[in-house]
């Protein structure tokens, strides 16, 4: 395999990340409201939003995308991290990419004195739950929601 590279978005990876944050929400066959993901890209470059974003290459290729949100917490002190999206590109999917980027997250997590990181998936991303088993621990909490 050639050697990867994972590091924070800059501006000038709009147009490698695009694709891959498209990826995602056709996995999951979401589609956003207009002008959300420009406002979302406009968040990962700014200093101040607690919204992170990194991309993986790999021979000049942009392979992999992975989202990240630090918040609060009534439960620490310190502030949890929520790993938000996390996508790689089809063809590579099993060889190791996205492991590597949820312990991206986890460096980053730490780094900033974050106290856990935490995801959710959908229950029949059964693939990726393979992976989730043994790099995660399952919390039991099962989400409710209301959208408005």
């Amino acid at each position: 395999m050639s050697t990867l590279e994972i590091r924070a978005v800059t501006a000038a990876d709009h147009d490698a990340w695009l694709p891959l944050w498209q990826g995602y929400l056709t996995f999951y066959k979401s589609e956003l409201a207009e002008g959300t993901t420009p406002v979302t890209w406009q968040r990962f470059l700014d200093p101040a939003e607690p919204m992170h974003a990194a991309l993986a290459w790999q021979d000049g290729r942009a392979v992999a995308v992975v989202h990240w949100i630090f918040h609060r917490s009534c439960w620490t002190v310190g502030d949890y991290c929520y790993l938000q999206d996390l996508f790689v590109a089809g063809d590579l999917r099993g060889s190791g990419i996205g492991r590597r980027m949820i312990e991206h997250v986890y460096a980053e997590a730490r780094a900033a004195g974050a106290s856990r990181v935490h995801w959710l998936t959908h229950e029949t991303n059964t693939d990726a739950m393979q992976l989730y088993d043994r790099i995660g621990d399952r919390s039991g909490f099962v989400q409710y929601r209301k959208l408005f």
